[in-house]
């Protein structure tokens, strides 16, 4: 699953809770990095790497999925 730069925006500015923990960690740290750096090259940056994240995952990452699915 690819999410898209609206999903991210949703995650980097939102109080969704994630149930798995290294998935809670990577958006930790990206809201952190947007924060900072809040530009559209950014935003996709951490959409590319989130995706990465969630295709390599994907597996045991459903209730997650589920969440972002419906941003």
């Amino acid at each position: 699953m690819d999410i898209t730069n609206s999903q991210m925006h949703k995650i980097l500015t939102g109080k969704q809770n994630f149930s798995m923990l290294s998935f809670s960690m990577l958006i930790t740290k990206q809201k952190a990095i947007y924060a900072r750096d809040s530009t559209p090259a950014r935003l996709q940056a951490c959409t590319d790497e989130v995706s990465g994240f969630i295709r390599k995952y994907s597996a045991v990452m459903r209730a997650d999925i589920t969440i972002i699915s419906e941003l």
